[in-house]
């Protein structure tokens, strides 16, 4: 019941269709990502810039320089993704470009750095949305609770995602273009008001500000770098359409290559025009209040207006993680389907998404806010380098199968994806080198022990196929002998039920087994065992540490050298007392770790027969031994008597059948 208020009714395959989004819901679905990184990206070039050995002075100087850079690398990046779109229009991205034209390896790093560029997606998305809020200064005692209000917000869009993508993206769809608006409509008053009008900057306050100097100072080349590689973050989600390609209504690609383009135009324009506001404005970076509040509360205030853009700029970046949840499922459903990840991720829930992927993204983001405390700035380092090595691969593939295929137009397709690969692959390097020691190297480390995964689990898939692969030989039938072990705990209307399914099989041995702590409890068995006469012959072993597992597997034992070449079927009488009923936690706790301790063993099937105590026992009357004999000698009613079981023939007991 929870799940289905929660999650909602099942879809059937059959309307996977309906479930594919239009241009104006996958615009929000798959670049809310992209467009987020608006409200911090120029925040990050100046924490770099204007700390250090630098000043706020110059490194407000250096933001137009970068910006323009970042646009020029964006509209590179755009058309070569938009190259891959209709190249691929089955999704997959830089992971199937790159399998395709470059091979396993580089396909596996694609795949490894994407997935941990996903995964960090949320991270950032979530704590740069809590910062936001906490800039409020209603909000600002909220700030000691910033871990559990990301970690909330990780729930809340986690439940979302697992209804499906077409629900979420109509959820999501207005607050993104809230912001868009709110902060498209912050700016042009802002910029209007510092060419043609009169605005003041933003108070410096010396206590807040994360620098130690406002004038003056040195910026080198080397830091310029590490600005330039903040700031390149507003690229990041860029390949999120090509990934998710066959989401959207058809033409499907035609429709993801204009979304794409409206994305690359927003993202852009955006970007340039937050960072020249900045250049004027001269906020300053400080983990207490975000760049972007300040300036806005500049330009229009501490009105409704600061309100309704605080909040859709906190609602974006929370909204940002919804490009992660859309491709890493999916993403991880080709890899799965080519063997490096374990099948389940290729598994469609109930809604038709691959809620398998979406809970481990959860889990796996909710990690990384604990582990850096929810703050962004702390995630920065570790999210670029993935961003662009995936970039790097993918335009490297599409060069390659441009010179391959040689299409109209290849040369100049060819010249820009090898402009934007070169470009991607030294920022990549840049990032590496300029924040190794402040958190790159932690996806430089992690990448390829993804790898490593990836190739373990391959490694396992080939060697179980190789192992269950069939021979003509094997087809032929082969006779099966058998042995039947019921397992006893106590003489119940269960055990009858158990009993009577064990010789339905006809097996060429059938036995009970009971294990005894002690030898009054075994007398005890053994007593109870004869007084109802049960024709099956009962075994006890002893267990001298109360032990259940050990005793049964070194009986299997025996069996094993006493019977040669038979499957061992283990019978265990389990109470059912209702599919939903708590009281079943009481029960079959037991039988669950034989169960567990026997999987592993060859030849052994382990089996359960449920008994619900209502139900009448089929096959047999049941045991009584409370009922007075009759008077003439018979058998009182409803006792289990030898003639009630099947022929003596088929009983244990007899020697098997000759071989």
């Amino acid at each position: 019941m929870l799940k289905r208020v929660m999650v909602g009714r099942p879809l059937a395959s059959e309307e996977m269709d309906h479930q594919r989004i239009p241009k104006w819901i996958g615009l929000p679905v798959f670049s809310s990502d992209a467009i987020s990184s608006t409200a911090y990206a120029t925040e990050e070039i100046l924490f770099v810039v204007a700390l250090g050995a630098s000043s706020l002075t110059l490194g407000l100087s250096k933001l137009i320089p970068i910006a323009i850079a970042v646009a020029f690398l964006l509209a590179i990046v755009t058309f070569s993704y938009r190259q891959t779109i209709f190249a691929y229009p089955n999704g997959g991205g830089s992971y199937i470009v790159s399998k395709e034209h470059l091979g396993e390896m580089p396909s596996l790093v694609a795949a490894a750095s994407l997935l941990v560029d996903y995964v960090l997606t949320v991270a950032v998305s979530i704590s740069a949305g809590v910062a936001a809020i906490i800039s409020i200064p209603t909000f600002q005692s909220l700030a000691e609770h910033r871990v559990l209000l990301c970690l909330g917000l990780i729930a809340f869009i986690t439940v979302i995602n697992l209804r499906g993508m077409k629900e979420s993206g109509k959820v999501f769809a207005f607050p993104t273009y809230i912001y868009i608006f709110s902060l498209g409509g912050m700016l042009a008053i802002g910029i209007f008001r510092t060419y043609f009008g009169h605005i003041d900057p933003v108070p410096f306050n010396p206590e807040r500000f994360e620098g130690v100097r406002e004038m003056g100072g040195s910026i080198g080349l080397f830091l310029l770098l590490r600005g330039f590689s903040s700031g390149a973050v507003a690229l990041s989600g860029v390949e999120a359409i090509s990934d998710g390609v066959p989401a959207f209504r058809k033409p499907q690609a035609k429709n993801a290559a204009r979304t794409l383009v409206v994305m690359a135009t927003i993202l852009g324009s955006l970007f340039f025009a937050v960072s020249l506001l900045a250049h004027h404005l001269k906020p300053y970076p400080t983990h207490e209040e975000t760049v972007l509040s300040q300036m806005s509360r500049v330009v229009i205030g501490d009105g409704p207006f600061y309100w309704v853009l605080q909040f859709a700029t906190a609602a974006i970046l929370v909204l940002a993680a919804n490009t992660a949840y859309a491709d890493f499922p999916r993403l991880s459903s080709f890899i799965a389907r080519d063997g490096f990840l374990p099948r389940q991720f290729m598994n469609r829930g109930d809604r038709l998404v691959f809620s398998n992927g979406v809970v481990f993204l959860a889990v796996a983001a909710s990690g990384l806010i604990i582990a850096f405390g929810g703050v962004t700035t702390a995630l920065i380092p570790l999210y670029a380098i993935g961003v662009f090595t995936s970039f790097t691969l993918s335009q490297s593939a599409m060069v390659r199968r441009h010179l391959r295929l040689k299409q109209p137009g290849w040369r100049v397709a060819t010249t820009i994806s090898g402009v934007g690969a070169t470009a991607t692959g030294v920022v990549a390097l840049i990032v590496g080198v300029t924040k190794f020691t402040i958190g790159a190297w932690v996806p430089i480390i992690v990448v390829p022990a993804i790898i490593c995964v990836f190739k373990a689990i391959n490694r396992h898939y080939k060697s179980l196929a190789i192992a269950l692969a069939l021979t003509p030989e094997e087809v032929q039938r082969h006779d099966l002998h058998h042995t039947v072990v019921v397992m006893v705990g106590r003489v119940h209307k269960g055990v009858v039920v158990a009993l009577n399914y064990a010789r339905s099989m006809r097996p060429d041995h059938l036995m009970a087994l009971f294990v005894a702590t002690d030898s009054d409890e075994a007398q005890r068995m053994q007593e109870e065992w004869k007084r109802f006469g049960f024709d099956v012959p009962l075994d006890i072993v002893h267990s001298r540490f109360r032990d259940l597992v050990a005793p049964v597997e070194a009986f299997l034992d025996d069996l094993d050298d006493r019977w040669k070449n038979d499957t061992i079927t283990i019978v265990i009488p389990e109470f059912v007392v209702g599919t939903r009923s708590l009281a079943n936690l009481l029960h079959g706790q037991s039988a669950l770790a034989l169960k567990l301790a026997l999987i592993d063993r060859p030849n052994t099937v382990v089996t359960s027969v449920p008994f619900h105590p209502s139900a009448p026992v089929a096959g047999a009357t049941l045991p009584n031994s409370q009922a007075p004999p009759s008077p003439n000698g018979e058998a009182p009613p409803g006792t289990v008597t030898p003639q009630d079981e099947d022929p003596p023939d088929r009983a244990a007991g007899t020697p098997p059948p000759a071989r």
